[in-house]
């Protein structure tokens, strides 16, 4: 048996011989050979630009929302204005990062017309409906994300609107006590009104005071149910958003999973496609083998027809 020899090294001596004869030098040579073991990183597309700075605005929210964490959920570090403006720049945040995904999205539903090209220089259909998948998984991964740390954020706000109630619900109770203790005397300034109509005549000179006394205590119980009724629509008015942001989690929960569906469908859609691609080669290669096994056994008979027919002209 004849021993393998190895003429790899002989190649590359009459490729780099070839080479030179075609003008190239020896730098130019050293420099082509670099580059074939040391590729160079291909350039990033722009989606997948985009997709890079809209997973940076995601992190960085992510990292405001840990680090004003205490700052928010503790009364006595920050007032309420403070946390309002903290909302206010975790709403803009969100609001930013989730039209970058619009744009994502968009991005691709236009780009579903392209056609892309493959290192050959050739169209694939196959490899652009899998970077079309792709980028679909990289939207939704962008989305849930992002609905994770407005998850976490939608619980600090949960921890301040209860905070607020619980503050409330004392005071209230406070001042129901001080509206009841006030309402005991109201019967005795009753009798004294009766008793100030009967002596007018007499006690003229204290009845402007008693008077005067009477209406304060008026307004007084007036201002109390007056800022008792508004502190009820406050507390009612923060049971409310308490709702609302529980429903609007709930919402976006909903809409994940929409998202999570759709992207489910599509996978079965690309699926779908390639077996009815792959369904049509059958049907293709299978009408070739029926044409061939025709055109045999056509040429069969016809043989076997003229065998029997040389047979009995030769036994004749």
């Amino acid at each position: 048996m004849s021993r393998v020899r190895d003429r790899t090294e002989d190649f590359k001596e009459s490729v780099r011989v070839a080479a030179l004869g075609h003008g190239y030098t020896e730098s130019q040579l050293a420099v082509l050979m670099s580059s074939f073991i040391i590729r160079k990183p291909a350039p990033k597309l722009p989606f997948t630009k985009a997709a890079i700075k809209t997973l940076g605005s995601i992190r960085e929210l992510e990292k405001f929302i840990v680090k004003h964490r205490k700052d928010y959920v503790d009364l006595h570090r920050t007032t309420e204005q403070e946390r309002d403006n903290i909302e206010h720049e975790v709403s803009v945040f969100v609001k930013a990062c989730k039209e970058q995904i619009d744009i994502l999205k968009n991005r691709i539903h236009e780009e579903k017309g392209g056609s892309t090209k493959t290192w050959l220089g050739t169209s694939d259909e196959s490899s652009r409906l899998d970077l079309i998948a792709h980028q679909h998984g990289v939207v939704l991964i962008l989305s849930e994300r992002l609905h994770s740390v407005t998850a976490q954020f939608d619980r600090l706000r949960t921890m301040r609107f209860q905070d607020a109630i619980n503050r409330a619900m004392p005071r209230k109770r406070i001042q129901k006590k001080r509206e009841t203790k006030a309402a005991e005397p109201s019967k005795p300034n009753l009798v004294l009104k009766s008793d100030v109509s009967k002596v007018e005549d007499q006690e003229v000179s204290t009845a402007p005071l008693r008077v005067q006394e009477q209406l304060l205590d008026d307004e007084t119980r007036a201002l109390q149910v007056e800022l008792t009724n508004l502190l009820d629509a406050v507390q009612e008015t923060e049971t409310k958003m308490i709702e609302m942001s529980a429903l609007n989690h709930l919402m976006s929960t909903h809409v994940l999973q929409q998202a999570q569906q759709i992207q489910y469908l599509y996978d079965q859609a690309v699926e779908a496609t390639n077996n009815v691609e792959r369904g049509n080669k059958e049907l293709s290669q299978a009408i070739q083998r029926n044409s061939s096994s025709r055109t045999f056994l056509l040429l069969f008979f016809f043989v076997l027809t003229f065998s029997v027919l040389f047979l009995d002209w030769y036994s004749k």
